[in-house]
């Protein structure tokens, strides 16, 4: 039995981290604005994983309301925690993740490929729904898919079972 084939990016030349900032809602597109200023204060070439999922824990309810209690909490103490100890080992290196193969045409001047799979997951989420912008829940969903990813880590090391919460979550269509 052959396992199945990882979903692979779409080929992005450089000038696409403006097409994917023009197919989100204003919401995402501040959290993804949060994400960078984090990523240059914590002395990160680009926004990781980890940077998207402490500014949508920040900014978005309906991201958080997708945790269980005091989940929120954790995760967030433990993202706090990156630039003073935890996570300095990913400072000045490149997130890469084992759900897609690493591929330089792939890659998205200022975000890791790990981020870049993370947010076309987001699309196309949003595209099942029949959105063509994608929202917090739907990065969060593409954010918990990758377990291979800074994110997950953070979520794992706080607790929070990736895979439950991508079910908490649900499909597109299952929203409000």
């Amino acid at each position: 039995m052959q396992s199945p084939t990882p979903r692979v990016p779409r080929q992005l030349p450089a000038e696409s981290r403006a097409e994917i900032e023009t197919r989100l809602t204003v919401e995402l597109a501040a959290v993804v604005a949060g994400a960078r200023r984090r990523a240059l204060r914590d002395g990160d070439r680009q926004i990781d994983t980890a940077h998207l999922l402490h500014s949508l824990l920040e900014s978005d309810p309906g991201v958080r309301a997708a945790f269980d209690g005091p989940q929120v909490a954790r995760v967030l103490g433990y993202l706090v925690q990156r630039s003073i100890g935890y996570g300095l080992r990913w400072q000045g290196a490149t997130e890469h993740t084992g759900a897609v193969p690493l591929l330089p045409e792939a890659d998205v001047p200022g975000w890791s490929p790990a981020a870049v799979a993370a947010m076309e997951g987001a699309l196309e989420r949003a595209g099942r729904r029949g959105d063509p912008r994608a929202r917090g829940l739907d990065l969060l969903a593409g954010l918990a898919a990758d377990h291979a990813c800074r994110a997950v880590e953070v979520l794992t090391r706080a607790g929070v079972d990736a895979a439950s919460l991508a079910a908490r979550i649900g499909e597109p269509s299952q929203q409000v």
